[in-house]
């Protein structure tokens, strides 16, 4: 039977961390990456494009915004933006307040400006990396992103959360759902991503560091028999899950830049034992909190992941390197949730 290779990436804002799975090779053998972030790459471009002196023409699809800063910073220098209506939903969801920030949205690409590519996963840009590197071509890719949804008109913060809270209560917190070979039609984020990739597999970013903790076969045994808390500090994001056996039953999300040692772990407390709101979360600038009723005992093993992780330093907590190598947890997680999958 042939082994398969796998490409498995997680995109955050900051970076995008890579590994090359091969069926058969030690993990520790496995070729492995930290490269910039595909939204850190585009504001690279349009901040080169702006000392040319070029308008830009933003093409492709739909992906992490993070690159808004450089897009004002052109307007600013008095160069014109421009837009393919599927590229400017990169930069939010209602096109008419798009356009507000004067940003011309057209089908047509004016002669005069030169074209940046939005997306979250460039086939070409894979295909020659690993052919230069002289690495396997990959069968199928598993990749990450954070999504806030497609809800025109209302707070990403709020739609972000609403997919927490419709997976704790419609999937009942269950692990097994959190990766996708379909994401739901809301999430328009992770399906520009699921048509880039081919064949494969999508999820949250958040869910990816889950099952990523959960890769650690004594954090696993920890959440079965007494429940853990995992939390993910990461670049812009923080987010916390209470795991019991293979059930989510409480999910915490917030600001990363919001918080700091204090805060945060008087947020955790709460949260394990179910006295954190959720509303409370999101005028602190959040996105919200939500726990099962009738939250049982324990949690008490809090373990941590990201690249924000010393923001806990001097907390009683622990920090893990799922596979030896904390910067691609989720990258583990994402094999994790592929093998279990059993597809």
């Amino acid at each position: 039977m042939q082994s398969t290779t796998c490409l498995i990436l997680d995109i955050g804002s900051g970076t995008q961390d890579v590994l090359l799975y091969q069926e058969g090779l030690e993990l520790e053998n496995c070729p492995k990456f930290i490269l910039p972030s595909p939204a850190r790459n585009v504001a690279a471009r349009i901040r080169e494009l702006t000392k040319a002196g070029r308008d830009i023409y933003l093409h492709g699809q739909n992906m992490g915004g993070g690159f808004w800063r450089a897009v004002k910073a052109h307007q600013d220098a008095g160069l014109k933006v421009y837009a393919h209506p599927d590229a400017a939903l990169a930069l939010g969801d209602d096109l008419d307040q798009v356009r507000g920030h004067g940003i011309e949205i057209t089908s047509i690409p004016p002669l005069s400006a030169s074209q940046v590519l939005l997306t979250d996963f460039d086939p070409g840009f894979w295909r020659g990396l690993l052919q230069h590197a002289g690495l396997s071509q990959p069968d199928l890719v598993l990749a990450c992103v954070q999504d806030h949804g497609f809800h025109p008109g209302k707070s990403n913060r709020i739609s972000r959360f609403a997919y927490w809270e419709r997976f704790m209560n419609e999937d009942g917190g269950d692990i097994s759902r959190l990766l996708y070979a379909d994401p739901p039609e809301e999430m328009t984020r992770l399906q520009c991503l699921r048509r880039s990739i081919g064949v494969g597999l999508v999820a949250d970013t958040g869910s990816a560091a889950l099952l990523g903790a959960l890769f650690d076969p004594s954090v696993e045994r920890t959440a079965a028999a007494d429940g853990v808390l995992v939390v993910n500090v990461g670049n812009s994001h923080t987010i916390a899950f209470l795991v019991f056996g293979t059930r989510v039953l409480g999910v915490y999300e917030h600001h990363t830049g919001h918080l700091d040692e204090t805060r945060l772990l008087d947020h955790l407390r709460r949260f394990r034992h179910g006295e954190l709101g959720n509303q409370e979360v999101f005028d602190d600038g959040g996105h919200g909190c939500v726990t099962v009723p009738d939250l049982p005992d324990g949690f008490g093993r809090i373990v941590v992941l990201g690249p924000r992780r010393a923001l806990l330093a001097d907390a009683r907590v622990e920090f893990l390197a799922p596979g030896g190598d904390m910067m691609l947890a989720g990258c583990f997680g994402l094999l994790k949730g592929w093998r279990e999958a059993g597809l």
